[in-house]
């Protein structure tokens, strides 16, 4: 038997890595998680460790610490409704359970290890994950060390679960509603590449049905892209009202863009029958009588009770991944109307 074995066979804990490491309990929590800054000598001494102890640290960890009774979340935006939407479901999901919630927030989506991190350090018991824009490896890597669910994204994860809406049956929804409307120059308003995170990224998985859908009806595609909030959406719009190639109809990859949109249309002056607008998300001011978007709801409530009850399931010993898939439905409102020519 090794000299290194954890004493009385029990399960090796993170703390028996450090000592046979020769180095801190945090140390071997960054390793873990891939986190930035660990030097190439102490990832090998960490996973030589883990090797020699046979260490799980998934099982691990939690029985040495007990419980915090603390879930993570990581948001993206503070100040995009539909986020918020998903922090009331989680809350929501935790009544009962006796967890209580701990956020961050990312000051800049290339900053979401940073976030997440922080939570990880505070040791939270599991942490739910907005689309952040991560590489699927790290997030696989942070699994191995506590409970992940990731929110949005479809990336197939061997190591955490997954909760998504249906993004190419809601881009479907809109695509439906505006060619029956009699639309045939439709824009698609989304996000620049670098703030996607790629073919798993939802805007992405809207980008390429809604070009699908123009293809299939014979249609030219016209992608406008711009910066991922509000202001951004609304100055992109104004540039694209006073061009020459106009569209009749837009539709935003979020509410939160299209929200920018309906602002300079109604600056324009220019109704529904001039340029419908459709947005995709579900918050609520988008059903407030001096808005009436049309938009794809994805419920962003059920979006986080879902990831509370797959977190608890994993807390408590779950470890094969699981995924829901939320059905989006369509809220026609006053946004959207057939085109005046």
């Amino acid at each position: 038997m090794s000299t290194h074995a954890s004493p009385r066979g029990r399960a090796a804990t993170i703390q028996d890595v450090a000592r046979v490491a020769g180095v801190s309990r945090a140390a071997v929590s960054k390793v873990l998680r891939d986190a930035y800054g660990v030097s190439d000598d102490m990832r090998e001494r960490v996973r030589t460790a883990i090797e020699q102890l046979d260490y799980r640290p998934r099982v691990a960890a939690r029985a040495m610490r007990g419980s915090s009774f603390t879930i993570g979340i990581q948001i993206p935006q503070v100040e995009n409704e539909f986020f918020s939407q998903i922090v009331s479901g989680a809350i929501a999901g935790m009544e009962g359970t006796g967890y209580q919630l701990i956020a961050a927030h990312v000051s800049s989506l290339a900053r979401a290890s940073e976030a997440i991190e922080s939570l990880a350090d505070r040791q939270v018991d599991g942490i739910v994950v907005i689309a952040p824009l991560l590489a699927p490896g790290w997030l696989e890597n942070l699994a191995l060390s506590m409970p992940v669910v990731m929110i949005g994204r479809h990336a197939e994860a061997e190591e955490y679960d997954a909760v998504t809406g249906r993004d190419s049956a809601g881009t479907d929804l809109v695509m439906d509603h505006l060619l029956t409307l009699g639309h045939t120059l439709i824009t698609h308003l989304t996000v620049s590449p670098e703030l996607m995170t790629g073919a798993t990224d939802p805007h992405m998985r809207r980008l390429e049905r809604y070009r699908e859908r123009m293809a299939a009806a014979g249609l030219a595609e016209h992608v406008l892209l711009t910066g991922i909030d509000e202001e951004a959406a609304y100055a992109t719009t104004r540039q694209l009202i006073s061009s020459d190639d106009r569209p009749r109809a837009l539709f935003a990859g979020n509410d939160t863009l299209a929200m920018g949109a309906l602002r300079a249309a109604a600056e324009a002056d220019l109704p529904p029958e001039r340029l419908s607008i459709v947005g995709y998300d579900g918050i609520a001011v988008a059903a407030h009588s001096r808005v009436m978007l049309t938009t794809v709801n994805q419920h962003g409530f059920e979006l986080g009770a879902n990831a509370i009850r797959l977190m608890i399931e994993r807390i408590e010993g779950r470890r094969e991944p699981r995924r829901v898939d939320l059905l989006p439905t369509l809220e026609v409102r006053h946004s959207t109307a057939p085109p005046l020519w």
